[in-house]
C-alpha cells in the first residue's frame, strides 16, 4: 500500500506563479538559477531579456544552466486593420511536442517528464500558451451547414487542450519540477470579485489553480515588489509547509529559491543574502544558453 512517506512532492514541485504584467516574474527565476536549479524555459512570451540581465549580473557562471525555445506565431495585418495569423498555427503543436520530447535543431535534452528534481520547466506564459492553443483550434474548426464557425466550439476545444497540458505537467508521472507562469484576471462571483489566471475564457480559469499544490502571486505592495503566500479575500494561494513561513510575504529577489528550497528540506540564507553585482555586463538573450 502507498505511503504518503513516498509522496512524489517529497521531490517535485508544482507552482503556479500568478502575477500582473512587469510584476518581475520573469525575471525572478533567476534565484533558482543561483540555486543550483536547471531550467528549461519554453518561452511563449519572447520576454527572457529581463532574465538575461539579472543572470549576468548575479551567476553569470550559471548562464549555460539555463535552456530555452521561444515559440510564438507569425501575425500579419490585413487592409481592414485587423491582426490575423500569417499561415497555419504551429506555436501550440511545437509546444506539444516539446513538452513530450525537448528537441529541435541540434538540441535533444529527451523527455521533460524524466528530467529529474534538479531541473525545472518553466512555461512561461500560460496566457501566451493559451492565445496559441486558441489559434490553433480556430484553424483546424470547420464551419457547420450555415457557413460559419461556431465561436463556441473553438473555445470549447482550446480550453481542452490547455487543461489536457496542466493535467499532464502536474501528474505523479511527470518526473520534474515545473514553475507556470500566468497573469490574472477579476472575476465577478456571488462573494465578491475574485482574481484568477487568464485562461481560454472564463470557464477555464476557476479550473486552473486546482491542478497545482503550490500557488502564489506576485505583488507590488507599497511600491515594493513581493511574494504573496497566504490568501486573501481576492485570491485563494496553497503554500505546504507555510509554517516555516516566518511572514506572509517574501522577496522577489529571493523568494522562489526559498519556496524550493523549503519544500525539498534544504537551507537558503545564502541565497537570502546575495547583494546585486557593481558591474552590468551586456550581452543578447542567446547568452542565455539556446542550442
Amino acid at each position: 500500500m502507498p505511503s504518503l512517506a513516498d509522496h512524489q512532492s517529497n521531490s517535485f514541485t508544482k507552482l503556479l506563479l500568478l502575477g500582473d504584467a512587469k510584476s518581475g516574474k520573469t525575471s525572478a527565476l533567476w534565484s533558482l538559477v543561483k540555486a543550483g536549479y536547471k531550467l528549461r524555459i519554453l518561452d511563449m512570451d519572447n520576454l527572457l531579456d529581463s532574465l538575461k540581465e539579472k543572470l549576468l549580473k548575479e551567476c553569470k557562471d550559471k548562464l549555460g544552466n539555463v535552456e530555452y525555445r521561444t515559440l510564438r506565431d507569425k501575425y500579419k495585418f490585413l487592409a481592414d486593420g485587423s491582426v490575423v495569423v500569417d499561415g497555419q498555427p504551429k506555436a501550440f503543436m511545437d509546444a506539444m511536442k516539446m513538452l513530450d520530447n525537448w528537441k529541435y535543431g541540434d538540441t535533444d535534452l529527451g523527455k521533460p517528464k524524466e528530467w529529474g528534481p534538479d531541473c525545472i520547466l518553466v512555461v512561461d506564459s500560460l496566457s501566451r500558451l493559451c492565445d496559441a492553443a486558441y489559434d490553433f483550434n480556430a484553424a483546424m474548426t470547420k464551419a457547420g451547414k450555415s457557413g460559419e464557425v461556431d465561436g463556441r466550439a473553438i473555445y470549447g476545444a482550446a480550453q481542452d487542450a490547455v487543461e489536457s497540458v496542466l493535467a499532464n505537467l502536474t501528474g505523479d508521472n511527470f518526473e520534474t519540477n515545473v514553475i507556470v507562469i500566468c497573469h490574472g484576471v477579476y472575476m465577478t462571483l456571488p462573494d465578491g470579485q475574485k482574481i484568477f489566471p487568464q485562461g481560454v475564457g472564463q470557464k477555464l480559469s476557476p479550473k486552473i489553480p486546482q491542478y497545482f499544490p503550490v500557488y502564489v502571486r506576485f505583488k507590488n505592495f507599497a511600491g515594493t515588489r513581493t511574494i504573496q503566500i497566504t490568501s486573501d479575500p481576492t485570491i485563494d494561494l496553497a503554500l505546504p509547509k507555510i509554517e516555516a513561513f516566518k511572514d506572509k510575504t517574501l522577496p522577489v529577489e529571493t523568494g522562489l529559491a526559498t519556496i524550493f528550497d523549503t519544500l525539498r528540506g534544504k537551507s537558503t540564507p545564502a541565497i537570502a543574502e546575495v547583494k546585486p553585482a557593481s558591474v552590468v555586463t551586456k550581452a543578447p538573450v542567446s547568452a542565455i544558453r539556446r542550442r
